[in-house]
């Protein structure tokens, strides 16, 4: 037995330690990268999935239908592909009217995005100084952002009313108006100007003013930030030069502020490019105010036609795309190297 057990043990090799089992590899301890690596994918892990789940499946189900023959009564019974065809956006493309509604979109946007962005810097620079009551006035300049949309449009509808609007009344008893104005429903307004006469697209212009107002406080926040940051040396120093207000505004604080306007202005033109509920609500998209997203909104709920309706939405996603391709191209490495 002696024999056996010496024998046994010098079968053992005495480079294995005990409790190793042949045929299985140690694993190897976890570094401090790799357990910072696992611990940032846990965390980003319900986000992808929320994004996934309420970003990317309807963008791809939205393209995959605008290929396809889709009426709103057969939603439920299509499959996830079906026959492929470029109907949808030849139908978009002839449409009437689509072509006028894109120029009308383009309009709106612009207007809206250079006039919010304009107030917003004004109020910034007239907000920027230190006085009494500054910080009521700046809370009051917010409450157009954050007021229901339903709420302020029906205001504004109150307001400019012919039979029983504020506006009218006003424009009788101070500028002498024989008529009131249906701000809202008048798609052309004649207007003289120095002898000559002109039509001016009053509906559009007013569901601007309103995006104008509506908005600005968005641009406020951005530029008043931004002022807060530029430091008071430079103007007391060009002050001291003989500079004027005019002249501090235009070599001083509008290259600070360049960065932040071009930003403004991209997200504000692609913000007010998808903009359906303002002018629905105001307008209902008629008078001239006929922009693309409540096209989209037509083309789905009157004439029923799903896959027309998300080709027209793919369109806009294309031009936004282009949108946001030029300003990469021209803006960001502006704004990256001045910020």
């Amino acid at each position: 037995m002696t024999q056996a057990a010496s024998g046994t043990t010098q079968s053992r090799k005495p480079d294995t330690p005990p409790g190793h089992r042949p045929g299985f590899r140690r694993r190897r301890p976890m570094t401090a990268a790799r357990r910072a690596s696992r611990a940032g994918l846990a965390f980003v892990s319900p986000t992808f999935l929320v994004v996934l789940v309420v970003v990317v499946l309807p963008i791809a189900w939205t393209v995959l239908l605008a290929f396809q023959h889709a009426r709103l009564v057969d939603i439920q019974g299509m499959g996830l592909f079906g026959n492929w065809t470029w109907d949808n956006f030849a139908q978009v493309f002839d449409s009437a009217g689509f072509w006028s509604s894109l120029t009308t979109t383009l309009v709106y946007t612009a207007g809206s995005t250079a006039g919010s962005i304009l107030l917003g810097l004004v109020a910034a620079l007239a907000l920027r100084r230190p006085f009494r009551g500054r910080g009521l006035l700046r809370a009051a300049m917010l409450l157009p952002y954050v007021a229901p949309v339903v709420a302020v449009a029906f205001v504004w509808e109150v307001a400019l009313s012919p039979q029983y609007g504020i506006v009218n009344d006003w424009g009788r008893r101070l500028f002498g108006w024989d008529d009131p104005i249906a701000f809202l429903s008048t798609r052309a307004y004649e207007v003289s100007f120095l002898g000559a006469h002109f039509d001016v697209p009053l509906a559009l212009l007013t569901v601007i003013a309103f995006e104008c107002w509506r908005y600005f406080p968005f641009a406020f926040l951005f530029i008043l930030a931004r002022l807060q940051a530029v430091p008071d040396t430079l103007e007391e120093a060009a002050k001291v030069d003989g500079a004027t207000p005019t002249q501090r505004f235009r070599h001083i604080l509008l290259p600070q502020l360049m960065p932040v306007v071009a930003l403004l202005c991209v997200l504000r033109f692609i913000m007010t490019f998808n903009k359906f509920d303002d002018v629905y609500l105001l307008t209902g998209g008629g008078s001239g105010t006929d922009v693309a997203a409540v096209r989209v909104y037509d083309f789905l709920t009157a004439r029923y036609d799903v896959g027309a309706a998300s080709a027209q939405a793919l369109v806009l996603a294309v031009v936004l795309m282009l949108l946001l391709g030029v300003y990469f191209k021209f803006f960001a490495h502006k704004v990256q190297e001045e910020s």
